[in-house]
């Protein structure tokens, strides 16, 4: 019987997340992944070389998955809003992206894995914000996806800051939601009035 590649590498990559999630990229260790996935520990260096690349090829995996189950829809500060508030709901859902990403950013800093992908991923979201509030700069742009993530991203890795500050009483997910995409919705709106004030100002004089 030929061994199903694809499906070990599913299983691999699976128990590696949710081991990457929990304990981050130093914590981990290939034995539970190994034993997790029901698979002799060989095939991940076979398949993915070390753990390091196993890390690599997880946070990669997670991110184009986000980008497909997420994508900006629609124009206007509304758009940017609704973005945000189904991003969010998936954090709420599913905290695998926003935890690997953190544990990137503490324990590689700026180091990227996956860069052309990731790259192409994220010239893909500042394409759509700019589609959704057209004349906005790429930099503009990009700040207020970041200021997205960011603001998504914190909901559930930071439960206890945000219960310190906002209180864990029923309903808190909620209103923090609706913190959110109020938030976005006054960014983009000034970020779209300050493209329409400029466009005005750089538009000919009609002449006599």
């Amino acid at each position: 019987m030929a061994w199903d590649t694809e499906r070990t590498k599913g299983l691999l990559l699976k128990a590696a997340t949710s081991e990457f999630c929990t304990r981050g990229l130093a914590g981990a260790r290939i034995d539970r992944i190994a034993a997790e996935a029901g698979v002799n520990k060989e095939r991940i260096y076979q398949y993915f070389g070390n753990k390091n690349a196993l890390f690599d090829a997880v946070i990669v995996s997670a991110l184009s998955t986000l980008m497909d189950e997420v994508p900006i829809e629609g124009n206007g500060p509304e758009a940017m809003a609704d973005y945000a508030g189904r991003l969010f709901d998936h954090h709420q859902n599913d905290a695998t992206a926003p935890r690997l990403l953190f544990w990137e950013g503490l324990e590689r800093g700026t180091e990227v894995v996956g860069l052309p992908k990731r790259m192409a991923n994220c010239a893909s979201k500042v394409n759509s914000t700019i589609a959704a509030l057209p004349g906005i700069s790429r930099e503009d742009a990009g700040d207020l996806l970041i200021t997205i993530v960011s603001l998504c991203d914190a909901a559930p890795v930071l439960p206890a800051l945000d219960g310190l500050m906002a209180g864990a009483e029923p309903g808190r997910a909620e209103r923090r939601r609706a913190a959110v995409v109020r938030t976005v919705h006054l960014a983009a709106a000034a970020l779209a009035a300050e493209a329409q004030d400029l466009a005005a100002f750089q538009a000919p004089t009609p002449t006599a």
